[in-house]
């Protein structure tokens, strides 16, 4: 499924319906380049868990947790990681339980090291506020093409 939207507000509430739609156990694959949105979009994923809008991005922490009572959300950059050694270093695995949902900015550079099923997100910059959105996931992410 691919939206598009025209600002970052907007970003925020689809990827707020997005993490409505989650559960411990998920992993979040952004793909996109610098200023894409994908810090944005995640902000969106902690308002849908219930876990508040006070996200930064990960950069040079290379990890973020935001804790709730039944489920957290763990926001990576693997901006400077490159492949399974350097994941290693990150704790990524330690992170991976059922009360636990990951966000993965950068995702490209670990591709060989995510689950098999991942939910993917591509957001492609079309300009300064529109963002063209592609979620690959399961069968429960169909009803936001509704």
């Amino acid at each position: 499924m691919t939206i598009t939207t025209y600002s970052p507000e907007e970003t925020i509430a689809f990827a707020q319906k997005v993490g409505g739609l989650l559960r411990g156990g998920d992993v979040i694959a952004f793909r996109g380049g610098l200023g894409a949105g994908k810090t944005t979009f995640t902000r969106g994923l902690s308002l849908g868990l219930g876990l508040g809008d006070d996200v930064t991005s990960p950069t040079f922490a290379l990890v973020n947790e935001y804790r709730g009572e039944n489920i957290s959300l763990i926001h990576f950059d693997m901006y400077r990681i490159n492949g399974g050694a350097d994941l290693e270093t990150t704790g990524f695995y330690d992170y991976m339980d059922e009360d636990t949902v990951i966000a993965v900015e950068w995702s490209e550079n670990i591709a060989g090291e995510l689950p098999e099923n991942c939910i993917f997100i591509d957001i492609k910059r079309v300009d300064d506020n529109t963002r063209a959105i592609t979620l690959q996931g399961d069968e429960r992410f169909a009803v936001l093409g509704n």
